[in-house]
């Protein structure tokens, strides 16, 4: 019975870790969408575009992820946090530039002034975070927000077994 109880708080935490998750990833979408377009409509290339909407959504994804969907505060862990998110985000802007300028390429027999050409572009940037949307939460709840570190820990096991190993030689 004590399992169960635990086990239903684990799932209605991560329940709510996913719901935070969520709201906060569509703030960063949203704010995205609305910079990538607006730089799309004044004549700027889809990287430009790419670049700048991905920034503009990476800083409140980044707030809202550590502080209210993980909920974790005080001394960011460098390596592990900023890395991390750094890495996960690079692989994403990459993926967004070359989904968005091979959409752009696509597009070029639609008259601009429709701004049907622009909603195509933009959804497209979009649909990479709709499609990267849980391997990205699953990268931050089991590595970069989960507080601690996975990699220091094995160095550190290792360290710890080969220290025994010698205490325990013969001479």
């Amino acid at each position: 019975m004590l399992g169960d109880r635990y086990s239903d708080l684990r799932q209605s935490a991560l329940a709510g870790r996913i719901t935070r998750y969520t709201l906060g990833s569509l703030v960063a979408a949203a704010t995205s969408a609305v910079v990538f377009a607006l730089l799309y409509v004044l004549g700027a290339g889809t990287t430009a575009c790419s670049v700048s909407a991905f920034v503009a959504g990476a800083i409140p994804n980044w707030i809202l992820n550590r502080r209210w969907a993980w909920k974790l505060r005080g001394r960011v862990a460098f390596a592990r946090e900023v890395v991390g998110y750094v890495v996960v985000s690079a692989l994403t802007l990459l993926a967004t530039s070359v989904t968005t300028a091979w959409t752009q390429h696509q597009v070029q027999s639609i008259p601009a002034h429709h701004g049907i050409r622009v909603a195509l572009v933009t959804a497209s940037y979009l649909a990479v975070f709709a499609v990267l949307f849980v391997a990205r939460f699953a990268v931050y709840e089991h590595w970069i927000f989960s507080g601690r570190s996975r990699i220091r820990a094995a160095v550190r096991s290792r360290r710890q077994v080969w220290s025994a190993a010698r205490a325990n030689r013969t001479p």
